[in-house]
């Protein structure tokens, strides 16, 4: 009986700590909203300012409203700061319960990555926006101009993606090209270099040959060293003479003449004397 009488005191207690504790969640929603509506208030007044501080203080008063992140999140969207935006936006997803307001979440996320021209987050929000909301026309208007917008999107960077490869290879060809014509003007300077040797190595060979030719008819003008001994030691002709008998023969003949001369010289010595006659 003891124990029945302790577990129903226990149980009464639990039940009302509950029931307080709900009590206080809702006294907190209501102030919660109260203040999501003040700043609804300050916003359609244009008081940016106020209303994001009411709103602040809804979100810290109780997490169960979710107008609250939401309405902020629209406050940013409005002035586009779209990453606080989004920040909200997804908060009110995250918190809600009802498929009504995470379709109206999702739907405002999609706006968001429209907005940045995220197409593919883009359609992945607007896809569970739907799932939550199927009916919304406006959800799935939005849902085929991301899918356009990002059909467009890829197709425009496929195109850059060729035209940025044809320029690669555009320049890849020149590249090619100016090495080509590099080399080709390195073989013809090697080519050059090579033919002005094989120039100047027949323009000395030539030299050489004509300096030969020279020499040769020089040594050919000149006589030559043994000229005179092999004269001596070629065997004479029959009935030539030598240069010996040639001179003896010389001064035999002008001992002769020597002779001949004396005998005339004596003869005019020996004349008949002619008289001298002074002419006075």
């Amino acid at each position: 009986m003891k124990r029945i009488f302790g577990f129903l005191m226990i149980l009464t207690s639990f039940v009302s700590f509950a029931q307080e504790e709900e009590k206080e969640q809702l006294e907190a929603l209501k102030e919660s909203k109260n203040l999501t509506w003040e700043g609804n208030k300050n916003l359609s007044e244009n008081d940016y300012v106020e209303a994001e501080v009411d709103y602040r203080k809804a979100i810290a008063k109780s997490d169960k409203n979710v107008a609250a992140p939401f309405n902020l999140g629209n406050a940013y969207y409005n002035n586009a700061t779209y990453s606080e935006a989004f920040g909200r936006f997804k908060e009110a997803g995250e918190l809600a319960s009802e498929k009504a307001d995470k379709h109206k979440a999702y739907h405002n996320m999609g706006n968001v990555f429209m907005k940045r021209k995220e197409y593919q987050k883009a359609v992945e929000a607007y896809k569970e926006a739907l799932r939550n909301n199927p009916k919304d026309e406006e959800t799935r208007y939005n849902l085929a101009l991301a899918k356009e917008m990002l059909k467009k999107d890829q197709d425009k960077n496929d195109q850059n993606k060729d035209d940025q490869d044809k320029q690669d290879n555009k320049d890849q060809k020149d590249k090619n090209q100016d090495k080509k014509e590099g080399d080709n003007e390195e073989d013809n300077k090697d080519q050059n270099q090579e033919g002005d040797k094989g120039d100047q190595k027949e323009d000395n060979k030539q030299d050489n040959k004509e300096g030969d030719g020279d020499k040769k008819e020089e040594q050919k003008k000149q006589p030559q060293e043994g000229d005179e001994k092999d004269e001596k030691q070629q065997p004479r002709r029959p009935n030539q003479l030598s240069k010996q008998q040639i001179q003896n023969l010389l001064e035999a003949m002008q001992q002769e003449e020597k002779k001949v001369q004396q005998k005339i010289d004596a003869k005019k010595i020996k004349g008949v004397k002619v008289k001298n006659e002074k002419d006075w």
